[in-house]
Parts: C-alpha cells; structure tokens; sequence
C-alpha cells in the first residue's frame, strides 16, 4: 500500500491515485512489487530534525529515505521537504510539480537499490529518473 501524509504542513495537490499507480508501474520495471511505502510531506524545520536525530547532518536535505524492504517487496517511510523541493524547483528552472515527482520517484528508485553517492551512481540515478518521469501521465 501507498500511503501520502503530512507532518508540519499541507498536502501537496498531486492526484494520489495517478502518483499510486506511476509508482507501481516503476517498482514493476525493476522487478519489484509495492509493500507499504510512506510518503510524508514535511517542512525544512521537520527535515531537519530527522537529519539531526537519524542521521547525525545538520543541513536540510530534500528527502531522507527509510527503507524496510523485504523479499523483494519495496516498503519504506520517504520523507519530502516541501519547502527544499520548492527551492530546488526555483534553482534548476523547473516547476514545483515535476521537481516534486522527481523527489518521489528518486526516493522509490533507492528502494531499488539504486545509490547518488558517486559522480557515475548520480549519472545512473539521474537517467533512471528522467525515464520514470517520461512515464507519468501529463
């Protein structure tokens, strides 16, 4: 199951049926299946709490993943600051509704088991989610 929640600010309007659905059909691609996956949607302040308390930055991150998984079935609490991706959208000149679906599916593409550490993991990361937003219904 897919959840969407909020923690220190409002819902984003974004269809959840339809983010639900792309989600899935991504996890498939990689030959995963859904378990239970949270999105929550918070604040830069709640971000960084989170980063401070689980794990040891002192900085805002746009997302910070949990994952949970387990035989194959992708389950995780994915953070999303709101506040850092409406910055981010503004800094790389795109909107604040396809930076958004970027931080989801990057956030899913990490329970894949893809990894950002490296210049070639970034590259990697980067394609994989160029191609996921391709597949979201405009």
């Amino acid at each position: 199951m897919i959840t969407f929640n909020t923690q220190g600010t409002s819902m984003p309007d974004i269809s959840q049926a339809e983010v639900s659905a792309w989600v899935r059909r991504v996890a498939k691609s990689y030959a995963k299946v859904v378990g239970d996956i949270n999105y929550i949607f918070v604040d830069d302040e709640t971000m960084l709490d989170i980063n401070r308390r689980f794990i040891g930055h002192d900085y805002y991150t746009d997302h910070i993943g949990f994952d949970y998984s387990q035989a194959g079935a992708l389950s995780g609490d994915i953070y999303i600051s709101l506040d850092t991706v409406s910055s981010n959208a503004e800094l790389f000149g795109v909107c604040q509704d396809e930076e958004l679906r970027r931080i989801i599916i990057h956030g899913l593409l990490h329970l894949c088991g893809l990894r950002d550490k490296t210049d070639e993991e970034r590259e990697q990361m980067k394609q994989a989610e160029d191609k996921a937003l391709n597949d979201f219904p405009h």
